[in-house]
């Protein structure tokens, strides 16, 4: 069954007005399969080149030429960040025919972490983030929810006949992508012996403030290599580090982001759960709810909401804080719960925070009710479909 990725007709909406659009996400997320869909409903024509191709990355030998032989047709470039040399030679052929739709540049790699993506293109581009399946483009089943959560979003990942080819596929792609990927998405060399201990050490500090010397001390390398090897996770789209808000208060407030894996069937497999009621059971439940909600919630916000979190060192804590501006609009706790309650901490923020709109998020499928006059009680598939489109409105 196809499924209709939110990220379609975001770009065809962007082809229409910039010269180049970049669609960037993780390996295997289904960037690709967005793009070949949209160069079949492209009127005009589109060529397909993929610079991992040994062929298609010889043609663009003499990048320019090159380019001016494709003037009058649409192309999409996938895995551009294998070849940097390619963004100031576009930034020419673009201001010399300034035309909608001209470029969709496909990557695995964060364009501030690829060498001249973001200064290149400055003003011609617009860049938007694919993700991998998030659980509103899912067929709403009563076991969607838990499959999700549990086996994460990579299409190969979630569509495994069963658990045991599940867990193979997303063992190969860790080892793939540790050994193999993370160097040639940024021309580094990173040890994949340090690099696999440093996502482990990640997955069970999952939810957790990040503390540099800490796990510096536990690899055997200094904060400087620990932090560039954690941004380079960050980069790829693999590690979400989320800020905490500051507001003028006189509370000690915790300035450390948070970290995250955001795919939760890859945070699985690093914990070593191989099925869900594994996961039922895992002293690392809670932990794993709350990353995947925060994840699913976040990939749906517009650019003009920014997600944070909130904590003071007395103990007052928001799991994630929606903030427009510099105005928070909306608190939220995450509790693995059938059953939640209004913490102190949680009474105490909203205190702090001044949000008139209050959640905890659970994972019934049908929760939908106050606890409080402050605090609504809701299932994560109830809020994300119907609690945060008016949010966000």
């Amino acid at each position: 069954m196809k499924i209709k990725r939110i990220a379609e007709a975001q770009v065809e909406k962007l082809l229409k007005q910039f010269p180049a659009v970049g669609l960037v996400g993780p390996r295997q997320c289904g960037k690709t399969t967005v793009a070949l869909t949209i160069q079949k409903q492209l009127k005009s024509k589109a060529d397909y080149f993929d610079l991992e191709s040994p062929a298609d990355l010889r043609k663009f030998n003499d990048i320019e030429f090159f380019l001016t032989q494709h003037q009058d047709a649409n192309l999409i470039i996938d895995e551009v960040q294998r070849l940097p040399d390619l963004f100031p030679v576009l930034r020419s052929v673009i201001d010399k025919k300034k035309k909608a739709g001209r470029f969709l540049l496909l990557g695995s790699a964060t364009p501030e972490l690829v060498k001249g993506a973001s200064e290149s293109l400055a003003g011609r581009i617009y860049y938007i983030e694919a993700h991998p399946f998030n659980l509103t483009e899912l067929p709403q089943k009563s076991t969607t929810l838990n499959k999700h959560w549990f086996r994460g979003g990579f299409p190969d990942s979630y569509r495994a006949r069963n658990d045991e080819a599940q867990f193979l596929w997303m063992d190969g792609f860790a080892r793939t992508f540790v050994e193999r990927d993370l160097n040639s998405l940024f021309g580094s060399t990173f040890s994949p012996q340090v690099m696999f201990r440093l996502w482990r050490m990640l997955a069970h500090h999952h939810a957790g403030i990040w503390n540099a010397n800490s796990f510096a001390k536990g690899l055997d390398i200094s904060q400087t290599t620990t932090n560039r090897y954690l941004d380079h996770l960050e980069g790829a789209y693999m590690v979400r580090k989320l800020m905490p808000f500051h507001i003028n208060s006189k509370k000690r407030l915790v300035k450390s982001p948070k970290v995250y894996i955001r795919d939760t069937g890859l945070l699985h497999y690093l914990l070593d759960i191989y099925n869900v009621k594994t996961l039922f059971n895992h002293s690392a439940v809670g932990n794993s709810w709350e990353g995947y909600v925060i994840e699913q919630i976040i990939q749906l916000l517009p650019r003009t909401i920014q997600p944070y979190y909130y904590r003071t060192h007395d103990g007052s804590e928001v799991d994630l804080i929606l903030v427009k501006g510099i105005k928070p609009i909306a608190s939220i706790e995450i509790k693995y719960s059938t059953a939640p309650s209004v913490s102190r901490g949680m009474t105490e923020s909203l205190k702090d925070l001044g949000t008139k709109h209050n959640f905890i998020i659970t994972p019934s499928l049908d929760d939908d009710f106050g606890i409080n006059k402050q605090v609504k009680v809701v299932g994560l598939i109830p809020f994300l479909t119907h609690t945060l489109p008016l949010l966000i409105k």
